[in-house]
């Protein structure tokens, strides 16, 4: 099986990079290049690019809302909306969590849509349909059930990103009827919230102490205070030449400046891009050749 998994993912990899094809990759960065992490379900294709554009590491998928580089080399992702995996740079599986059968959920309509390795070396998976987040170790025994306040339950559209912040809360979008970012302690009690009229994918709280919102359906990005005062934004077409569509995952980087990934905007536009504190854009990635338009997931590998 190990040797099929091996052999599958090679001859993949050499599809995705282009192999069988006679263009080269000038057209996936504009700007100063940057290594990612992308993940496209159109495509079938979670891989790592670098910054000559040519394709490093990549795994086959079927759906896809969330991934990461782990601190060991490892990438953490889903395969589908229910199997969580952790796969080394040589396609080993070493940690693998089905969230469709294990906990309590046999026979429930469940769909994974973030996750998050913590500190501790435990796992957070949070459940839409359910509605919980939950932690599990690395057996995937329960250690921790947090419920979340949705009135209109729906394993599709009850979450999108969640992270679990600083202070021991987590920071929940919820895409469906709530339409909104909701702190959560860890008994489930709301202590914050923005409410954003949008099918909304991601939330990030900045080191300042204000969050940072990925709109979803809404084609913005906006930074809010505590007070849900609106700081900074980018609109759907304030970037020259790119018009924001189903805006995913957004994130502050190091540097101050800002990543956008730009799902569903089709080939006129670039699937990623970063922009500076004034709204410059420095950097883009549009690859159509070997990915699609729905490409919601990218993470920059420093």
């Amino acid at each position: 099986m190990q040797l099929y998994r091996l052999s599958l993912a090679v001859i993949f990899s050499a599809i995705l990079a282009g192999d069988c094809l006679g263009d080269d990759n000038s057209s996936v960065h504009s700007g100063r290049p940057r290594k990612v992490l992308v993940g496209d379900y159109s495509a079938k294709a979670l891989a790592i690019v670098n910054e000559k554009g040519d394709i490093e590491w990549q795994t086959p998928i079927r759906n896809i809302h969330d991934a990461a580089k782990l601190a060991n080399g490892n990438i953490l992702f889903q395969t589908d909306w229910t199997e969580i995996v952790e796969m080394t740079p040589d396609y080993k599986i070493v940690w693998k969590y089905d969230a469709a059968k294990q906990n309590g959920n046999e026979g429930k309509r469940v769909e994974v849509h973030a996750f998050q390795r913590l500190a501790n070396g435990s796992t957070m998976i949070v459940e839409s349909g359910p509605a919980r987040i939950i932690e599990v170790d690395a057996m995937g025994k329960l250690l921790k059930e947090v419920p979340l306040q949705v009135e209109h339950r729906n394993p599709h559209t009850d979450t999108r990103l969640v992270r679990k912040l600083d202070n021991g809360n987590y920071l929940v979008a919820h895409e469906g009827d709530n339409q909104v970012v909701r702190e959560y302690d860890e008994k489930g009690k709301v202590v914050w919230e923005y409410k954003t009229g949008t099918k909304v994918y991601s939330a990030l709280r900045l080191k300042n102490g204000n969050t940072l919102i990925g709109m979803g359906d809404g084609h913005r990005v906006i930074e809010v205070d505590k007070q849900g005062k609106t700081v900074w934004s980018v609109e759907e077409k304030e970037l020259p030449g790119i018009t924001l569509a189903w805006v995913t995952m957004v994130e502050r980087l190091a540097n101050g400046n800002t990543l956008i990934v730009n799902c569903h905007a089709g080939e006129a536009n670039p699937q990623l891009v970063e922009i500076d504190p004034q709204k410059k854009v420095v950097w883009t990635f549009k690859d159509f050749r070997r990915f699609g338009n729905s490409l919601p997931v990218a993470r920059i590998i420093e």
